[in-house]
């Protein structure tokens, strides 16, 4: 069963204030299926493009702050704006993506709808833009301040070495030393190494 299309105008309360309109004539242009979906601890957002009779389908996670929703989004559209142009012959991350991400949102930074810490780390995005947006760490963990704070959950950069904690599903780990730009902690039922982001968000276990 094909996921449900968002309704256009339903789109609006995900966006910050400035963005729709914009935002809207990319999906009516393209004619792009937008689902918004639950939350994907491994992605924000996904790009399908059109084929056959299925038009660009674009998904992105609906439990995102209203920035992180926006630019995820706009990720995603750079994908299909890639796409149009040289379809697959290049790298889904390439220059190329890089280039059309870079310019579509430097055209919504000129719009001043991001705070000035958000609109800061996108800056040094444009440089650089990340394949993921769950890999660029900078950005995440000032998008993390706009989130709607949930009681016991922090990011795990914030727990004191040694400290248990516990990630969805239940699984108990314990925070270690840092390893390069990842954290490295101990599952305890299983004793295995595991790295996390530092950003990941994960919920105090008693120790």
């Amino acid at each position: 069963m094909p996921k449900q299309e968002a309704p256009l105008h339903q789109l609006k309360a995900y966006l910050p204030d400035g963005s729709f309109e914009d935002v809207s004539y990319y999906l009516l242009h393209y004619k792009v299926h937008l689902t918004i979906t639950r939350e994907r601890k491994s992605v924000l957002g996904d790009y399908r493009n059109a084929l056959a009779e299925k038009n660009h389908r674009i998904s992105v996670n609906g439990n995102l702050n209203k920035y992180a929703f926006l630019i995820t989004l706009l990720h995603e559209l750079a994908h299909l704006f890639t796409y149009e142009r040289f379809g697959h012959r290049v790298q889904a991350h390439g220059s190329e993506w890089k280039n059309e991400f870079g310019k579509i949102l430097a055209q919504f930074l000129l719009k001043k709808i991001f705070p000035p810490d958000i609109y800061k780390a996108l800056l040094k995005t444009l440089q650089n833009p990340a394949a993921s947006s769950c890999a660029d760490t900078v950005l995440l963990r000032v998008l993390h301040q706009y989130d709607e704070k949930k009681e016991g959950i922090l990011l795990i950069e914030s727990l004191q070495d040694g400290s248990h904690f516990k990630i969805k599903g239940g699984r108990i780990f314990k925070k270690m030393e840092r390893v390069r730009k990842r954290i490295k902690c101990l599952e305890i039922d299983t004793g295995k190494i595991y790295l996390f982001s530092p950003v990941y968000e994960v919920e105090i276990a008693g120790n």
